[in-house]
């Protein structure tokens, strides 16, 4: 019985089977993604989506669907499916799907009168190609397979419609043909492994609508360029494997090929795998052989923040140390520039936020349990002295370490922190001042690199980093902690935030916490009673002002909801960290329970992987991005503490 397997019952049901989304990627940034049933409802989905660097920054959608019409007796049976306007669909393809599974590739089963169709599909790992093997399982007469690709040539975030500049023209290659609809992008080659027949027959098909886009409120509809059709004919038992490509491939390597994928495909047979090889996915590497992390697909870049939050989770959780080091490598190259004044040569974005050096050292931390403390200092001991001294100095030109050993940034004006929404050019959240998860990072850097210090370096400085750490460990306490028990979010100056919200959870899990056990108890239990969902930590309790748990509707909507009441699974992993350290085993259990939530997810949403956010309230959907590295390395990492725990005499 496979794991992520969706019967005729749900296939044909597009209330259930448009909701669900798959979502295949490589490592140059590029992937293929739309609904189980294979109709687009989002314009970020496509069947081949790349970076064009010699255009921009931005995935582009080169061929957006590609239908296969099975012909039997003169009869066409067409089984694509499109949704245009007016709650049209069309050509109702999804009415001959047996059953979809993709445990090891993406498979789905036709049955049309005596035709059972297999399609089977995978999106080279190094390449920016994507392969689909057909397999004529049974039939009882002669049969052709007629298949149209659907053209975009466009940016994810914008639409293309009927124009008059759009090329036509095409050139035949090897088993198919090589277009280009617009100046400055590449070539895509559409190629089988067997001989064919190429019709030309140019034409748009016009108002192709994704309602994704509408319940975000934005446009929603485009026109997309058939250049024609491509027609076979299969014999049952016979397989034909398609490749759709920005290179021209040798056709006879295409079904060693597609075999040679599949045999180092990890099968997504369990909870554990799926997250695994969803980790896989956010992998990014760069002509240059530099390493990232993507923040989450379909839309986000590598951000430095997400990256140092995200990175032990998808490395060292899954026994990966090597990709930790690699991602470490341009990771400090980055963040070294920053911190010198240089321009920076790698694609990290947001490095100038405030709390991304401090996450550094926790990320830092983390490998340093994994792998020995004298390997952690031997590998990374110099930069997380170079960030203290910098953060110590005021290096950064929105941080000030005031006397008091707090440190103190200005967020009214810009977002500076992980709550980063804004609303007519300004934060949703303003938080700024004294902020309690800039102060908990600060206090837990502290100590960490007093501890490597005073360990394998100097003893001397270790001594001065342990005077400041008991001035901030004063100062936090005296700063954040308020009479009901629970830390207020931010201080600035008369300002005080007294918003029940999860950043409060940090100084309750990190190893060096300014908070002693009754403290983080009492902040424990609020956030248990306040914040905890099945689906992560609320960004804030329904009790404070301003709750918003529904991130519908357009995007000042959204951007109204998206830290005011949405709950987060990274932020999840935190509290179970922290409930970890002061309950030990005796919370096992509800850790385990927790975690069954995530694990429904696998057949949700984003089949195998975890949705940016949920909604605050039941049913808790699942929201944004279909794909969010902070999330699958945060359940990774709490998989693995409980494994520690459990295992632990």
């Amino acid at each position: 019985m496979s794991y992520l397997r969706f019967e005729k019952a749900v296939m044909t049901n597009l209330q259930e089977s448009l909701h669900r989304e798959l979502l295949r990627t490589n490592r140059s940034g590029a992937y293929s993604s739309s609904t189980i049933a294979d109709c687009n409802t989002r314009k970020y989905h496509g069947l081949l989506v790349v970076p064009v660097p010699e255009l921009d920054d931005e995935n582009h959608v080169l061929l957006s669907s590609f239908d296969c019409t099975v012909i039997q007796h003169g009869a066409e049976f067409n089984l694509g499916l499109h949704k245009y306007q007016g709650n049209n669909y069309s050509p109702n393809g999804h009415k001959y799907i047996r059953e979809f599974t993709c445990d090891v590739v993406p498979t789905m089963i036709y049955r049309v009168g005596g035709v059972i169709l297999k399609r089977e599909t995978i999106f080279q790992c190094y390449e920016d190609r994507i392969l689909i093997r057909y397999t004529l399982v049974d039939a009882h007469s002669a049969t052709t397979l007629r298949f149209r690709p659907f053209l975009a040539f466009r940016s994810v975030r914008q639409f293309t419609h009927e124009n008059s500049v759009a090329s036509r023209a095409y050139q035949e290659v090897e088993n198919g043909i090589s277009t280009c609809m617009y100046a400055g992008y590449p070539d895509l080659y559409m190629q089988f492994d067997k001989k064919n027949e190429f019709i030309f027959k140019p034409d748009w098909y016009r108002g192709v609508e994704y309602p994704k886009e509408q319940e975000r409120g934005y446009a929603s509809n485009e026109d997309l360029y058939v250049p024609g059709y491509f027609e076979l004919p299969i014999k049952k038992g016979e397989s034909i494997v398609f490749s759709a490509s920005t290179s021209a491939i040798k056709t006879s390597k295409l079904k060693s090929l597609f075999e040679k994928e599949i045999a180092i495909r990890q099968p997504r047979d369990n909870f554990y795998h799926c997250l695994v090889a969803s980790a896989h996915q956010f992998r990014n590497r760069q002509p240059n052989d530099d390493r990232y992390l993507l923040a989450g697909y379909p839309w986000f870049k590598a951000r430095a923040r997400d990256t140092f939050i995200a990175l032990p989770g998808l490395t060292l959780a899954i026994g990966e140390r090597d990709y930790f080091e690699l991602v470490m490598k341009t990771s400090e190259k980055g963040l070294r520039e920053y911190m010198e004044g240089k321009p920076l040569t790698v694609k990290l974005y947001e490095i100038e936020h405030p709390d991304v050096p401090l996450w550094c050292v926790w990320t830092i931390q983390q490998y340093a349990k994994d792998a020995g403390r004298e390997q952690g200092y031997k590998m990374y001991g110099k930069l997380v002295h170079d960030i203290v001294k910098y953060v110590m100095e005021d290096g950064h030109e929105n941080m000030h370490l005031d006397d008091n050993g707090l440190l103190f940034a200005n967020g009214r004006d810009k977002a500076i922190t992980w709550m980063n929404s804004t609303a007519n050019g300004r934060p949703v959240v303003p938080r700024s001042g004294y902020i309690v998860e800039f102060n908990a990072l600060w206090y837990n850097a502290l100590r960490f690199c007093a501890s490597l210090e005073a360990e394998f370096g100097d003893a001397k400085f270790a001594e001065q980093l342990e005077e400041l750490a008991e001035r901030c460990k004063k100062s936090f306490v005296d700063t954040f902690l308020n009479e009901y028990g629970y830390l207020l979010d931010y201080v600035d100056g008369n300002m005080m935030d007294w918003s029940v919200r999860p950043n409060m959870i940090f100084p309750v899990a990190f190893d060096y916490s300014p908070l002693d056990q009754n403290q983080k108890k009492n902040v424990l239990d609020i956030c248990t009673r306040e914040l905890l969902t099945p689906k992560g930590l609320r960004s804030l309790s329904p009790k404070s002002g301003g709750y918003n748990p529904m991130y519908v509707g357009p995007q000042a909507q959204r951007d109204y909801a998206y830290h005011q009441g949405t709950a987060w699974p990274w932020l999840e992993g935190f509290y179970m960290e922290a409930c970890l350290k002061i309950y030990k085993r005796s919370r096992l259990s509800f850790i385990e329970r927790q975690m069954v939530s995530y694990e429904d997810e696998m057949n949700y949403h984003a089949v195998g992987t975890i949705s940016e956010l949920f909604d605050g309230n039941p049913p808790f959907n699942g929201r944004g991005a279909m794909a969010f590295a902070m999330n699958v390395a945060e359940i990774l990492r709490t998989l693995k503490l409980l494994e520690k725990y459990t295992y632990q005499k």
